[in-house]
């Protein structure tokens, strides 16, 4: 049950929702998968609560589990949940199920807590009976996951997570003076949705950093943006309307598109929330501490946004054709221009003058706050190593690594800062790209040095062992 992994990310590719249902005020705007009248009202409540809490984004719309979620301790796979006796959690009870979720112990191992049961530690015991009959009813798959989380020592000893739980769980505490809906919000942000897993920085336990909850934190090559109510580089300038649109449909106009893990998220979860859960998670986000980073967000100058040259350009692939032929032969003529790279590399999905092919689901990338960010990093990552689409049906965005020079990724992440995020400069290096192709995912000490810490803990061991055995051989020699 992958963390709700980016709620309000805001990269480059992303997810549109699909059909709108009016069954009144408090339903979801795409048809919920897996409900039907046949099943009882628990498991169809299960179903919303598998989808709140984003069970499909690591373990499959199927369960069958497999996807790989990066830490800094190594590739962790999620596990086939279906009702499988085998490979399964068939044989679970409740009990064991309530034990996974809210301790992280399943009735044979430890857990890691890339499945975020630090956050469903809160988790309210009628949602884990809901979600209970609801696991029972899906389709049984008979297979285990194609690969199997194989931690280096001393990660490898799952009892290790004992200590690690004792530390940090629960990973948040609930706030007084909140409203009956801001409570709400704060169910779904903190336990059920688990917002913070992504969101919120690391200490040195790999554990929250409570005192900067939901303020941002590096994921691998992903950026988790700061989603506190400040101002210059939070959410402090949207509306609870655009919080609830976002998490909707996964953008806002000539602001933010979700894409990646966010994607999947709008994807898997968010679009299927009824309104009033979205409601609640908006007031909720609204009012939480609003903490203040250095990764600053350009306001956006309307003034030097790019004119569309025409709707037929703007939303026609074959009426580009002519502009994006020339560039792609000034490039291959040696034309270094950032203009004609991002032509030849870019323009044909998101489109001449950056308002992409929404009928094609190629993302606009006009005034996206994701290009007005003081940190260039997460541009230049995108255009490094593409982004796959949110579901099996949306465009995927290539990486340009292998095929563009550190010079030229510099060159279109200054065009497009300039020209599709109306900042007045943009100065990023080939330097600056060697260094983010370079960059490694940082790791706290005691994770980094965790092996031989733990061989000099095990060799401490061993001499007070010998230590206390020859003081009680001597004390009894002695008597």
């Amino acid at each position: 049950m992958k963390p709700l992994s980016i709620m309000l990310s805001m990269l480059i590719i992303g997810f549109t929702s699909s059909t709108v249902m009016a069954e009144g005020v408090n339903t979801p705007s795409a048809s919920l998968p897996n409900v039907s009248p046949a099943n009882s009202d628990l498991v169809n409540r299960g179903a919303y609560i598998a989808r709140a809490a984003d069970c499909m984004a690591c373990h499959g719309e199927d369960y069958t589990g497999g996807v790989a979620i990066e830490t800094p301790m190594g590739d962790i796979y999620a596990t086939n949940i279906t009702p499988s006796k085998r490979y399964g959690i068939g044989n679970y009870t409740e009990a064991d199920l309530k034990k996974a979720l809210q301790q992280g112990r399943a009735p044979d191992h430890m857990i890691y807590p890339a499945m975020p049961y630090p956050s469903y530690n809160g988790m309210k015991d009628e949602d884990v009976s809901a979600l209970f009959a609801y696991l029972q009813t899906v389709p049984v798959v008979d297979e285990a996951p194609e690969y199997k989380t194989d931690l280096p020592f001393p990660f490898n000893f799952r009892t290790l997570m004992l200590g690690w739980n004792a530390i940090n769980i629960p990973s948040t505490e609930n706030r007084e003076g909140l409203t009956q809906t801001q409570q709400r919000g704060e169910y779904l942000v903190n336990n059920l949705a688990h917002c913070g897993t992504c969101h919120t920085p690391r200490n040195s336990t790999m554990g929250f950093d409570k005192d900067n909850y939901l303020s941002g934190a590096q994921l691998g090559t992903w950026y988790a943006p700061n989603i506190t109510p400040d101002k210059s580089s939070g959410i402090g300038n949207w509306s609870e309307q655009d919080i609830i649109t976002y998490l909707r449909t996964g953008e806002l106009d000539q602001r933010v598109f979700a894409g990646g893990p966010m994607g999947e998220v709008v994807a898997h979860s968010t679009r299927y929330l009824k309104d009033a859960d979205l409601n609640a998670i908006a007031s909720y986000l609204k009012a939480v501490p609003a903490v203040r980073t250095d990764d600053k967000i350009h306001p956006v100058d309307a003034s030097r946004l790019p004119t569309p040259i025409n709707e037929s350009i703007t939303h026609d692939l074959l009426a580009q054709k002519d502009y994006l032929a020339q560039a792609k032969a000034d490039v291959s003529g040696g034309s270094n221009s950032p203009e004609a790279l991002y032509l030849a590399a870019c323009g044909s999905c998101h489109g001449v003058d950056g308002y992409g092919q929404p009928d094609a689901r190629y993302a606009p990338i006009v005034g996206l706050s994701s290009i007005r960010r003081n940190n260039p990093d997460g541009l230049i990552n995108v255009i490094l190593h593409g982004i796959n689409g949110a579901t099996n049906t949306s465009p995927k965005m290539p990486g340009f690594s292998e095929e563009l020079s550190s010079q030229q990724i510099a060159g279109i992440t200054n065009y497009v800062r300039v020209n599709f995020g109306s900042l007045a400069s943009s100065n990023v290096s080939a330097a600056d790209v060697d260094k983010v192709i370079a960059s490694e995912p940082e790791q706290p000490f005691l994770i980094k040095y965790a092996g031989l810490l733990a061989i000099i803990g095990i060799i401490v061991a061993i001499v007070i062992i010998i230590f206390i055995i020859r003081t009680i051989i001597r004390s009894r020699r002695h008597r």
